[in-house]
């Protein structure tokens, strides 16, 4: 593994922005089966899960440089416990899908954990070594160990991308800049089954000067970390035990 660490600066919106390697966190956002494929909860709601798609190659890119610097990774799944004692009534009974969560369907009971659909996309699959983090929220931080871990492993700024974005990308990042995170969100490692979500999910990010966080190409972040130079720190060798 090719370490690399110190500060770095990404091209970023609405102005550069920068990153110490070895304090920054790539936090996967819900790329999940049951959002990302036909048949899951995502296509129940009426949506084009293909639209999805679109963000798959670039995380992928920055997954790959993230595993070779050793950068923490960090995902996570929304869903909920088999007897769905952690799944508000409100949130069951909303809307009008054709499967509701808990419901069986192609890919087992939807949004339910340790059901194939809860899982994460074969492309995107964590590695050992790699936190999973299992959220029955839209927000990362509600009722989860995400800010104990991130604590632990002394990060300050995070890479944040995934699905959707004006909905579990948003307020993860809302909750995050609350908790005094930089995030940089990944434009196009992010995606809407609503494109005009997508766009005014990252407008609202990066308005007036940066109000919850910096939006940026992956592109642009892959060049910092090509052009970083000394080792990483050993906080983020350390992580290498973190649990699935």
């Amino acid at each position: 593994m090719a370490d690399a660490t110190g500060t770095v600066t990404v091209a970023a919106e609405p102005g550069p922005i920068d990153v110490d390697l070895a304090s920054t966190a790539l936090l996967i956002i819900d790329m999940q089966r049951d959002f990302m494929e036909p048949g899951g909860f995502g296509e129940t709601l009426g949506n084009d899960v293909s639209q999805l798609a679109r963000a798959v190659a670039p995380i992928a890119a920055l997954l790959d440089a993230a595993r070779g610097i050793g950068m923490t990774v960090i995902h996570t799944r929304e869903g909920h416990l088999p007897d769905l004692s952690d799944a508000p009534p409100a949130k069951i009974e909303r809307g009008a899908p054709s499967l509701r969560i808990g419901d069986p369907g192609p890919m087992g009971r939807i949004l339910i954990r340790g059901e194939a659909g809860h899982d994460i996309i074969p492309e995107l699959y964590p590695v050992e070594g790699e936190i999973v983090i299992d959220k029955p929220g839209k927000g990362a931080f509600y009722a989860t160990t995400l800010g104990a871990d991130l604590k632990a492993r002394e990060i300050d700024t995070l890479l944040v991308c995934g699905v959707t974005t004006e909905v579990c990308v948003n307020t993860t990042v809302r909750e995050a800049n609350d908790r005094g995170y930089r995030c940089i969100v990944i434009a196009d490692g992010c995606a809407s089954y609503f494109p005009e979500f997508h766009e005014m999910g990252l407008r609202m990010i990066k308005a007036q000067g940066g109000i919850f966080g910096w939006v940026a190409e992956s592109a642009a972040v892959l060049d910092a970390i090509d052009n970083s130079e000394s080792a990483v720190g050993t906080s983020n060798k350390r992580a290498a035990g973190a649990s699935r």
